[in-house]
């Protein structure tokens, strides 16, 4: 148990000794003191602005209530600060007319909260009501925040507290219009709203509507407590149906957008709740398309770590994934598309991002918005990431590889959506099961189409990789036989690889030449543009480098 400090117990001893001489300004005095003491950094409390305060007439047992109270601050405290002797002044000082004497009760509460390490008595709760009831701004304070502490600190029960009576008090604290009760009478109903009977209560109450009202507050310290109360409060179906009445939806969408992390957080956990009991499907399904879109860019703005990344995933965040690729609104396809390619990112989640279900998803994604700049980049690049893995077999197994290839047929496919495409086809080409998938679904177009991006020169990215894919899949019949029709196309581009200034240009050439001169029909071609002639240009050449290397290598080495 902790201590005033020697600067205020001094205090309380001079004021011990003047309310024993019984002066005709002892309200006032008394509030002077609690106002020096609450100045004091021994128990950290802002202090209000001083008001001018009516003067009550001191009832005869109050002044020696007073009296005995102060004594045993003095001489008992640390004896039994929550004992019988001082139960009976704190509820004659907090049901008393007097602001100066609930303070004081206020004040000692506050105190003891700060300190205390064993369970709150249950008699020590009936004086709250009256110091909530306060029409004194310092004493709802001190009192609100003291009864935060005792729930924090699990001092008290909470339900015991609705029991008590004081959940009318903290909810007719809500609509104060000072910011520190108004954080404190939030802080108390999100901690009681964790008990089922206390959520129910809550909204029997009419909790909900000034909770609502100060999710909308300019401070983030209220902002955060009340969206936090209205998110324990979803996990009771039936105060998702009142939250819905009073208009929740809107209000917790737009709070989707919130510069503060916290109340992103609580309000994309609050909606996931509701969405979560099929009653409010009909209702949410008014704003649905700016929740859902919120929501994604919510959780892709929380996604900026692995661990973070790692723990949306073990939270089973798939299955809603996987509902909202598959809206009917652009807004949502994309938030939702963007916030997988992240969480795609992250080695561990890939295995488990790899599933059948997931996979036919973003194949058939593909296959009905194959325009769509941003659904076809960002599914391209989670595919790319995932094959990778040890799933890889997975992803050929449904609808991905054909999805990406008719992609590339899209005459409106932007250069960046064209370079991922092309990019992890030509990585998923580089295993045998993959090519043969590939080799199966191609047809004369598709030939058409990648011997052209190969061919073209504005594009070097999506050229490589087109000419990538072209290499890998010429090792079976079906590809030469469609391949043999383009041999013009095939030599010029292979013409502009061999002459390239980047060497895995020039590789690729040469390994797609050595495999393509197998065939007769090839080979004859070759022969006749002099092929050989500008491939022994890039030996002289390779070797001219290689005798350079060699001597700079010398050179160095001496």
């Amino acid at each position: 148990m902790g201590q005033l400090c020697g600067r205020c117990m001094q205090l309380l001893r001079d004021f011990v000794a003047f309310v024993q001489r019984m002066s005709s300004d002892l309200v006032q005095s008394i509030k002077e003191c609690v106002t020096l003491i609450s100045k004091c950094s021994c128990l950290k409390q802002n202090s209000s602005k001083a008001r001018q305060l009516y003067k009550p007439i001191l009832q005869p047992h109050e002044r020696v209530t007073a009296q005995e109270f102060l004594q045993h601050i003095e001489t008992g405290f640390e004896m039994s600060p929550l004992g019988k002797d001082p139960l009976e002044a704190l509820r004659t000082l907090a049901f008393s007319e007097n602001p100066g004497l609930q303070q004081s009760a206020a004040l000692y509460y506050l105190h003891v909260s700060q300190h205390m390490n064993v369970p709150l008595p249950v008699e020590h709760l009936e004086p709250f009501y009256a110091l909530l009831r306060s029409a004194d701004l310092e004493v709802q304070q001190m009192s609100s925040l003291s009864l935060v502490n005792f729930l924090l600190e699990g001092n008290t029960d909470k339900e015991l507290v609705v029991q008590m009576g004081l959940l009318e008090p903290i909810l007719d604290l809500l609509e104060s219009e000072d910011p520190t009760v108004q954080c404190n009478s939030c802080a108390c109903a999100m901690t009681l709203a964790v008990s089922e009977s206390n959520r129910e209560a809550i909204g029997a109450a009419q909790g909900v509507t000034p909770l609502l009202s100060l999710a909308n507050s300019y401070d983030p310290r209220v902002q955060q407590n009340a969206v936090g109360a209205i998110l324990n409060l979803t996990q009771s179906e039936k105060i998702q149906q009142v939250l819905c009445k009073e208009g929740a939806l809107p209000v917790l969408a737009l709070l989707l957008e919130s510069p503060d992390s916290e109340v992103q957080y609580y309000s994309c956990a609050a909606l996931s709740n509701m969405a979560a009991n099929i009653q409010h499907h009909e209702a949410m399904l008014r704003s649905v398309d700016k929740v859902s879109s919120q929501a994604c860019v919510c959780l892709r703005n929380l996604a900026t770590s692995a661990d973070i990344q790692a723990e949306m995933v073990a939270e089973d965040v798939l299955p809603k994934l996987r509902s909202l690729l598959a809206s009917g609104s652009e807004d949502v396809r994309r938030a939702s598309i963007a916030l997988l390619w992240i969480l795609s990112q992250h080695p561990h989640n890939q295995d488990t991002l790899a599933c059948a279900e997931l996979l036919q998803s973003l194949g058939m994604l593909l296959s009905a918005h194959k325009t769509d700049p941003v659904i076809v980049g960002h599914t391209a690049c989670i595919i790319k990431n995932l094959s990778l893995s040890k799933n890889r077999q997975r992803i050929i197994e449904s609808l991905c590889v054909e999805g990406l290839l008719q992609t590339m047929l899209s005459t409106d496919i932007q250069e960046d959506c064209l370079h991922c495409v092309t990019s992890c086809l030509a990585e998923l080409a580089k295993q045998e099961g993959a090519t043969l998938c590939m080799v199966q679904r191609m047809d004369e177009p598709l030939t058409k189409c990648l011997v052209r991006l190969a061919g073209q020169l504005e594009h070097t990215e999506a050229s490589f990789q087109a000419a990538s894919i072209i290499q890998h899949m010429t090792g079976h019949e079906k590809m030469m036989l469609l391949v043999k029709r383009h041999i013009g196309e095939i030599q010029a581009y292979l013409k502009n690889f061999l002459t390239h200034q980047e060497i895995r240009f020039q590789q690729l050439g040469i390994s797609t030449f050595c495999r393509l001169r197998e065939d007769p029909e090839f080979s004859l071609a070759f022969r006749k543009s002099q092929m050989a002639k500008l491939l022994e240009q890039v030996r002289q050449q390779t070797e001219e480098t290689q005798e350079l290397l060699r001597a700079a290598i010398c050179h160095e080495a001496s």
